[in-house]
């Protein structure tokens, strides 16, 4: 499970460092093997492959009224591994979607990563806090 967030800088060449509380799990468990699709939120997703294999085979079950959501998906799914010095390549185009500058924001959501601009993140966080919690928290406690 992959929890916390981490602010990287994306360099020059389009690469981030995965830190090592989360590089080290992803080359034991799926030899630094990941895929990268943009969310429908903004930002993208980054998935270790073999729990994007599962989903991937989920989205293209989706009914055909759900084919918007398989184009972003599917049409935008990059398969990328980490290179020797821990970093993944994220694709131009990607980076343009998503709207990604130099400041990065990484955030472990269990299965998978969310991959954010920092900026755009401080103001979605920020539009988030201020609509208060869903019902969804009704049931639960701190």
């Amino acid at each position: 499970m992959f929890q916390g967030s981490s602010a990287l800088t994306l360099d020059a060449k389009g690469r981030i460092s995965i830190p090592t509380r989360h590089r080290d799990a992803l080359a034991s468990q799926v030899e630094g093997r990941l895929t990268l699709t943009r969310h429908p939120d903004g930002c993208l997703l980054l998935y270790p492959r073999p729990v994007w294999e599962k989903k991937r085979e989920q989205i293209a079950a989706f009914p055909m009224s759900a084919r918007p959501l398989q184009r972003l998906l599917l049409g935008n799914a990059q398969d990328v591994d980490l290179d020797a010095a821990g970093r993944i390549l994220i694709a131009p185009e990607l980076r343009t979607a998503a709207g990604l500058t130099r400041e990065i924001m990484l955030l472990g959501m269990g299965s998978h990563f969310e991959v954010w601009d920092a900026a755009e993140w401080a103001r979605r966080e920020a539009e988030d806090l201020a609509k208060g919690m869903s019902e969804a928290l009704d049931q639960f406690s701190f």
